[in-house]
């Protein structure tokens, strides 16, 4: 299974972000849509960064309040891991788990087009070995 069979089920539509928004608007743009990250992007639609929930609770943890008047592009991380359409699930869980993140841009040709979450691998790998059972249980029953 790979990351394509995920985005044609889920789509490939990505919440993005400005880097010269402020952390406000990117919390407020959080809490609106109930997502826990959102990617940074130029113009052109190239991820510039990431920015999560816990990224802007820790700055003000850090600065206080006065931090939700500063940039994205000043608290987001900026050295983000991507994939392609082409990944394999089981490759990107690994990416995951060892990155210790949630989430992850698909990028093609230097464009994002799309966002996979822990939670769609989870899914996915759920729905996968499910398929595996119940593909075992029906062989062992004709047998």
């Amino acid at each position: 299974m790979t990351v394509a069979q995920i985005l044609a089920a889920k789509g490939r539509s990505v919440v993005t972000i400005s880097p010269n928004k402020t952390l406000m608007e990117a919390a407020q743009l959080l809490a609106e849509r109930r997502i826990g990250a959102v990617v940074v992007v130029d113009e052109g639609g190239k991820v510039l960064g990431i920015l999560s929930e816990r990224d802007i609770v820790r700055e003000i943890a850090k600065a206080g309040i006065d931090a939700l008047k500063e940039a994205v592009s000043r608290h987001m991380t900026e050295k983000v891991v991507t994939c392609t359409s082409a990944s394999a699930i089981t490759d990107i869980m690994g990416i995951m788990t060892e990155g210790k993140f949630r989430h992850l841009p698909v990028v093609e040709d230097g464009k994002l087009t799309g966002l996979v979450s822990i939670g769609d691998v989870v899914k996915y790998r759920v729905a996968e070995i499910e398929a595996e059972h119940k593909a075992m249980r029906e062989y062992i029953a004709m047998a």
